[in-house]
């Protein structure tokens, strides 16, 4: 059982320490930093957490470079180095495919080839393992940043460098899968969001549909209710367990409320105001914070009731249908509204008065309504179900570093 690692390793394994076994540096950052940009080809890319995807693998190009001479005053590294971020992402590698200069927000590893495969290196600093050590070390500290010294302490499993290739091979491969998937959902969700477009605002017609749109009034045409005495709801009502689910602008995500993460109530704050207590169909949308969040609701298997800073959206006519305006509020013509009411400030309210201003045009009938939500809804669920078996991916893969990074599953 190796302390550190707090796991058992293979007899023939090693668990070395990264620092003995590599060199870490430090970036810098030549200041002011705007006299160092350039935009000429001689110039020396300078890499920033923004040039690089959460879960990208690589780092290939940059968006801005420095001229030379602000070299000496940062750090220069080079194709097969790693860098790890040192705050932000916290700990998270990337691999250098091109060379150029790092800022102090990095810290890079170098000179590691002679105890550890490149690829392999990645995997290892990216498990669970190491998380775990950068969190033990943080503790009873409220920064959560990393300095070279907390790096070179990490302990990392060490096999023979053609079991590192093996094992960083299986590991490439399963990041291959989620990388396809996660380029196909995304390639989805831009269908589906020009789709949509082009539905919701009559750019696109339905086969066997016609006659003019009609104007509405969201206000107007909808019961639009929050709690508004609710301000004052304190933490020990927000229970982990009880008669109903206390909807929060926090669990709105892609459209949908997580469940799983919703806080309860009891059952008096439930009946305390029935306007609204939350049924299958119901809109949602936020009016504190993130304003402007949006959620249809579905498959709710218990009672729901709203904090304040969410609106239950309730059509009180037949001029609309809440699945419809789900789509309609998803959409830009909702967002430019947003911007149109901010007039360039940032609003962190949104008011019943203030949907009072937002009119927009609908099929002239419910049938049409529901058709077009019905291809938008079929879209959403390939998207969900594309995205779920993304997270099984990332399980499995998850599953499968912690057995081969400890040697509980061999390759050799």
């Amino acid at each position: 059982m190796n302390e550190v690692l707090r796991t058992e390793l293979p007899d023939e394994w090693e668990a070395l320490s990264l620092g003995e076994h590599s060199q870490i540096f430090r970036g810098g950052s030549p200041r002011p930093i705007q006299e160092f940009l350039t935009t000429s080809d001689t110039g020396v890319n300078w890499i920033k957490i923004g040039d690089v995807d959460a879960d990208a693998k690589y780092i290939t190009a940059t968006e801005e470079k420095i001229i030379p001479e602000g070299v000496s005053r940062s750090r220069m590294v080079y194709e097969g180095d790693l860098i790890l971020s040192n705050s932000m992402s916290y700990g998270r590698p990337y691999i250098m495919n091109i060379q150029g200069c790092i800022h102090d927000g990095w810290l890079v590893i170098q000179k590691y080839d002679k105890a550890f495969d490149r690829d392999y290196l990645y995997y290892a600093l990216s498990s669970n393992l190491t998380m775990q050590q950068y969190i033990a070390m943080a503790a009873g500290s409220s920064v959560q940043n990393l300095n070279k010294e907390k790096v070179a302490k990490v302990v990392l499993p060490k096999p023979e460098i053609p079991e590192q290739k093996k094992i960083a091979e299986i590991l490439s491969d399963a990041d291959v899968l989620i990388t396809d998937l996660q380029k196909l959902i995304r390639k989805k969700k831009d269908i589906r969001q020009g789709t949509m477009q082009m539905l919701v605002t009559g750019k696109k017609r339905l086969n066997g549909y016609s006659g003019e749109w009609v104007k509405i009034n969201l206000a107007k045409n909808s019961k639009l209710k929050a709690r508004i005495g609710w301000q004052g709801l304190t933490t020990a009502e927000y229970l982990d367990e009880g008669y109903s689910y206390l909807i929060t602008g926090t669990d709105f995500q892609d459209g949908q409320i997580k469940w799983n993460g919703c806080h309860f109530v009891n059952y008096d704050r439930y009946v305390q105001d029935p306007n609204i207590q939350v049924t299958d169909g119901d809109l949602l949308l936020t009016k504190d914070g993130t304003i402007g969040k949006v959620a249809y609701v579905t498959n709710l298997k218990r009672p729901a009731t709203l904090n304040s800073g969410v609106f239950v959206v309730k059509p009180i006519t037949d001029a609309y249908t809440a699945h419809f305006m789900f789509y309609v509020l998803e959409s830009s013509v909702f967002k430019e509204f947003l911007q149109q009411l901010s007039a360039g400030s940032t609003i962190n309210h949104l008011y019943q008065k203030d949907l009072v201003k937002f009119d927009l045009f609908v099929p002239p009938t419910i049938e049409e309504q529901e058709a077009i939500s019905e291809i938008l809804f079929d879209m959403d669920s390939e998207i969900h179900k594309l995205e779920d078996k993304l997270n099984k991916y990332e399980e499995v893969k998850q599953g499968m570093m912690e057995e081969l990074l400890t040697g509980k599953v061999r390759l050799v």
